[in-house]
């Protein structure tokens, strides 16, 4: 992949990153720009402080309509992010309760092997989880459980259908009094409510049915790998709050397999991409296959925002497209109760 000249150009010059220029070298006019992310101006840098401020309970909105803006620093990052969906599988013996249905066994044919297994595939990138009964892998045994027998007997009661009254303790009176329980009527027992008097349990393994159906049980797992990196930059923001924001797209390739970038202007980028598609191989390459990958560079503006208020400078960012704000020490806040973030 060839990147023109007005890219190298264009992302330099949102670096804060200039070429030499002379009689025979001039830098492309930023016309010809083909990017999206707009210039930021007071205006702009006060709705925004304002917007995050209404959205906070403990901060007052008289600070972000009184404030001074001294000076506005803006810079704009890459993020590159790989996606690599993946499909595993893996078997396991499982039971059911059989119910005197059709028995898929193996009298009807071998069992075929996993990845011969033929399913619908969940929309690219989309984690999922299923499981499929792999076919002529089903056999019909007694229950392990109950041996057969459907039942169990009560741990409760231990098959009595009662127990001690727990008001008199089987005295059938309680202690210094005259006249007989009420609570057990003066029996001193009580009807088990573990198993409401029977004695014994329908089993919960096979609910009853005697007998369990054994199958292989294919689990499907579909699973998309992230990978990101921010390119560095000389403000106070925090990293995972970029890599979180909304960017303008500027780059994208998806296909089954997807290659390094290669003479990106911004060398860490391209570093990242090799790095990013060399870790997803490793990690999947024994226990997974890959189904799609698709790779993305987006453009993330970043604005650091100096002004004043009552004789003090503070600072706060704004960043992503979407003009959220990260206000490090924000003047006049209260505490009600809430998390300040």
């Amino acid at each position: 992949l060839l990147w023109p000249q007005f890219l190298t150009c264009t992302l330099r010059s949102l670096a804060g990153l200039h070429e030499p220029t002379g009689p025979s070298q001039k830098s492309l006019p930023l016309c010809l720009v083909p990017c999206r992310v707009p210039v930021m101006t007071e205006e702009v840098a006060r709705e925004a402080l304002l917007s995050f401020v209404n959205s906070k309970c403990c901060y007052s909105s008289t600070v972000a309509g009184d404030l001074v803006i001294r000076e506005l620093n803006q810079q704009t990052l890459c993020r590159y992010r790989l996606e690599t969906f993946s499909e595993s599988r893996i078997s396991e013996w499982t039971f059911q309760p059989f119910t005197n249905h059709s028995v898929d066994g193996p009298q009807r044919g071998a069992s075929p092997r996993l990845w011969d297994i033929k399913v619908q595939v969940p929309p690219m990138f989309q984690e999922d989880i299923r499981k499929f009964q792999v076919p002529h892998s089903s056999l019909v045994k007694e229950c392990h459980k109950c041996h057969g027998r459907g039942r169990y007997k009560c741990s409760g009661c231990h098959g009595a259908g009662t127990v001690r009254c727990p008001s008199c303790c089987g005295a059938k009176r309680k202690a210094k009094q005259s006249r007989r329980c009420q609570l057990c009527a003066g029996s001193g027992r009580r009807r088990c409510s573990t198993c409401s008097g029977r004695g014994n349990k329908t089993c919960a393994t096979c609910k009853g049915e005697k007998k369990l159906l054994h199958f292989i049980q294919l689990v499907i797992m579909w699973k998309n790998s992230l990978f990101e990196f921010v390119s560095e930059h000389r403000l106070n923001c925090p990293r995972e709050l970029l890599a979180k924001a909304k960017g303008e797209n500027l780059f994208k390739d998806e296909n089954s397999v997807v290659y390094p970038i290669v003479d990106f202007p911004l060398r860490d980028i391209s570093l990242a991409s090799q790095r990013g598609i060399a870790e997803h191989s490793a990690a999947l390459a024994s226990r997974a296959r890959v189904l799609q990958q698709r790779q993305t560079i987006e453009l993330i503006p970043l604005t650091e925002v100096h002004y004043w208020y009552q004789g003090k400078t503070y600072v706060y960012y704004i960043y992503g497209t979407d003009h959220q704000v990260y206000a490090v020490d924000y003047p006049e806040r209260y505490c009600c109760g809430c998390t300040i973030v």
